[in-house]
């Protein structure tokens, strides 16, 4: 077989490949105990995590994570470890090694019981979401003793999952230890899809809580949204019937609500977006777990329809009216500024037109000062003409001065208007040049 000569390879071209390899679920099979921590963590706190299961692997002489490592799995003694780096939280999930074969309803073993205490309890960042997941051989008498026995049942919620290869049971309850708690009684399900099955029970609950963090922002928005709504609704009253004297400052009134929406928009727009995005996730692991009605119980879809559309809708509708009031608000200063600009235009072109009046007026004494000039410059050549003629008589010169500088009147005052005239042209052929340039 002849092999393809060596192609240059995009530098993100095997990371991309591996996506969709990223987070594989581990095969398991029943009884299973299983705890899940998510630490809600910024960027400095993710870092620090990192740290943090480090110096557990080295107490148990583990090889310790690569640095651009956003996922690790591994067995330390007496429980399994999943370390998982997201964008705004880490997961850690522990896995007991022997879980017991029965579950002791009363006092039901967890995998935290194994975890270090003064390790488990220094986890960076703030808890999100704590949860104990069982999984069980399916038994009726044991379901039902497990389920009275565990679980509230004010809010319990159950379904089959899987096709009807297993039954759910939580009750959305945090415990006294901190802990939500979910049931999973399984029969005849391979190892690799109860593996999967399992993560995305715990997804569910994860995005769950991810997704509502928007609500607390949401709930803000809403309360700085009324006030603004109010003030650009007066602001709209005020240039229905604003003069001109008014108008500069009520643009200024606006372009400063303006900056105050845009500035609430920023603070919250990632928030609100990224619960959009983890409600969604929440609907799809929903349908993965391919769950079916247990008689008499509100499946796992009713009760996060039901419980969760109303915190939806609050983050939609948040995004949605500050989005609307941010064009309401550009609309408002579009109008303004446009009416400004009107009016803007309309007193330049009365200050052209009175420019234009005072020209012509000018233009009409330029021409009486000509006309002057005209007569001013005759009469001083014409006195010349005298004094030569008188001059001149002496010599033999046949007219008198009086004679002489009444025939020159006429022709000095043609030629004086003549230079004028070709000197006009002249300035103006001038002018239309600079234009033209």
């Amino acid at each position: 077989m002849t092999h393809p000569p060596p192609l240059l390879q995009h530098p993100l071209r095997v990371s991309l490949h591996n996506e969709v390899h990223a987070r594989p679920p581990e095969a398991m099979e029943a009884p299973q105990v299983i705890s899940r921590v998510v630490m809600l963590c910024d960027e400095q706190q993710r870092l620090a995590s990192r740290t943090h299961l480090a110096r557990l692997l080295r107490d148990h002489h583990l090889p310790l994570p690569d640095a651009d490592a956003t996922h690790l799995r591994l067995d330390v003694g007496g429980f399994r470890i999943r370390w998982e780096l997201h964008t705004e939280f880490v997961t850690w999930t522990f896995v007991l090694v022997q879980p017991p074969d029965g579950l002791d309803e009363r006092a039901p073993a967890t995998a935290t019981e194994v975890v270090p205490r003064d390790w488990l309890a220094a986890l960076p960042g703030s808890a999100l979401a704590c949860m104990h997941l069982w999984v069980q051989p399916a038994e009726e008498e044991l379901a039902e003793r497990l389920v009275r026995a565990m679980l509230q049942e004010e809010t319990l919620v159950a379904s089959t999952v899987a096709e009807g290869c297993g039954a759910l049971y939580t009750d959305f309850a945090i415990h006294a230890d901190g802990f939500s708690r979910m049931l999973l009684l399984t029969e005849q399900i391979t190892p690799r899809r109860l593996g999967r099955l399992v993560q995305r029970l715990l997804e569910i609950e994860t995005y769950r809580m991810a997704a509502l963090l928007g609500l607390p922002a949401a709930r803000d928005v809403s309360a700085v949204l009324a006030t603004a709504e109010r003030e650009l609704a007066e602001l709209a009253e005020s240039i229905r019937t604003a003069t001109r004297q008014d108008e500069p400052l009520l643009l200024n009134d606006l372009t400063r609500l303006a900056g105050q929406i845009e500035s609430q928009h920023a603070k919250t727009h990632s928030r609100l977006s990224a619960s959009a995005a983890y409600f969604e996730l929440v609907d799809r692991r929903i349908e993965d777990i391919a769950e079916s009605r247990l008689a008499g119980m509100q499946t796992l879809r009713e009760f996060m329809d039901r419980r969760l559309t109303p915190a939806r809708s609050t983050c939609e509708w948040a995004a949605r009216r500050q989005d609307a009031l941010s064009q309401r608000v550009s609309r408002i200063s579009n109008l303004l500024r446009t009416r400004v600009e009107i009016e803007q235009q309309q007193s330049s072109q009365d200050l052209l037109n009175a420019m234009n009046q005072r020209q012509a007026m000018q233009l009409k004494l330029q021409s009486t000062v000509e006309g002057l000039s005209v007569a001013a410059i005759t009469y001083y050549i014409v006195g010349l003409v005298s004094y030569a003629a008188k001059a001149g008589h002496a010599v033999g010169w046949p007219f008198s001065a009086e004679s002489s500088a009444a025939v020159a009147i006429p022709v000095v005052a043609l030629v004086v208007w003549l230079l004028m005239r070709r000197l006009h042209r002249e300035l103006d052929a001038t002018l239309v040049e600079r234009e033209s340039d």
